[in-house]
């Protein structure tokens, strides 16, 4: 083994790839701590974290604290030299982060201070970002405020969905977590203070995923994007159904043909163009989104064409109401 004696902290399948990158480069992981087992579920069965099945998979010890007292007794028993962080989903008190010599460090999937919080990957999506990146920082009491270690940037692709960009991210993350470790271990590492204006991700609320007329194509798209993990963007009908929205795309304007003599045409809400077996365009304000696979409540996915027959649907009919009061569009 080399470099510093860690402990690592991390709870859901995101952070899995990166236990797994510090065991194979060598690094000592004197113990793993993730959240502890939930009932999920209709059957409310206890289900055990995906950190916590990874760490067993490699023969490491794994504590699951219930409360901060258990979370300092279990990092004060491995004696750690460092504690690495990656979506643990609990921030961890000063009397935790003082334990090891060298601090903790922690994985952010954005460049801070931009999108500090639980979904930085979601939300950046969700306002139509052009570029992102991963940072490693410095813990503090602060929620992701603490001095940066290193970090990467790169570009969004503008048809990239949250899980094509998460994957992206992590294998740009796992290098970095990997070199920012040895760095530290070597005391060859600097700590710079965040700049810049910050922007925040809290945790997507069931409110945020719900379409409205009013939005325009790309807004409805980059939602569509952003919650491709879940809870998905969604849509409500004028009869009270939800509806996912599973594929979609934005395609030309002049793609939605529906002559401008049909009742309804070009209201934001709408039924545009129908191409049979493939799907139909929706309007929002000032264009179209073209649907091709969506998922009514209570049923399976269906494609979006069918969806409109079963439905018994045309183009100018009304599809999509806004959202009931209480409810939140994306932050655009």
């Amino acid at each position: 083994m080399s470099g510093p004696r860690l402990v690592f902290l991390g709870t859901p399948g995101t952070a899995c790839p990166f236990l797994e990158s510090l065991v194979s480069a060598g690094f000592e992981v004197a113990g793993v701590i993730a959240q502890p087992d939930r009932p999920v579920g209709r059957g409310m069965k206890m289900c055990c974290p995906p950190v916590k099945n990874s760490a067993l998979a490699l023969n490491l010890p794994v504590f699951q604290p219930a409360s901060g007292a258990e979370l300092r007794e279990a990092v004060a028993a491995l004696k750690p030299d460092l504690g690495v962080v990656v979506a643990y989903g609990r921030l961890i008190k000063k009397e935790v982060l003082s334990l090891p010599p060298l601090g903790f460090i922690n994985l952010h999937f954005s460049l801070l201070p931009r999108y500090r919080g639980a979904a930085p990957v979601q939300w950046s999506l969700i306002n139509g970002e052009t570029e992102t990146g991963v940072t490693v920082f410095r813990l503090d009491e602060g929620m992701d405020t603490g001095p940066v270690v290193a970090s990467v940037r790169t570009p969004v692709d503008p048809a990239e969905d949250a899980p094509a960009l998460f994957a992206r991210l992590t294998e740009l993350g796992r290098a970095l977590l990997v070199s920012s470790v040895r760095e530290i271990g070597a005391g060859r590492a600097s700590f710079t203070p965040q700049s810049g204006e910050p922007s925040h991700a809290p945790k997507i609320r069931p409110a945020l995923s719900f379409l409205s007329p009013s939005m325009t194509p790309a807004a409805a798209f980059d939602l569509f994007r952003g919650l491709a993990c879940g809870p998905r963007a969604r849509f409500a009908t004028p009869a009270g159904m939800t509806v996912q929205v599973l594929k979609a795309s934005l395609r030309p304007p002049t793609v939605d043909t529906i002559p401008h003599g049909v009742h309804g045409a070009g209201v934001p809400g709408t039924v545009g163009h129908v191409e049979p077996g493939r799907g139909f365009f929706v309007r929002f304000t000032g264009g179209s989104l073209f649907l091709e696979e969506l998922k009514p409540e209570g049923r399976g996915p269906v494609g979006a064409a069918d969806f409109l027959n079963g439905a018994r649907l045309v183009p100018g009919d009304a599809l999509i109401v806004p959202p009931t009061a209480g409810g939140e569009g994306p932050h655009k």
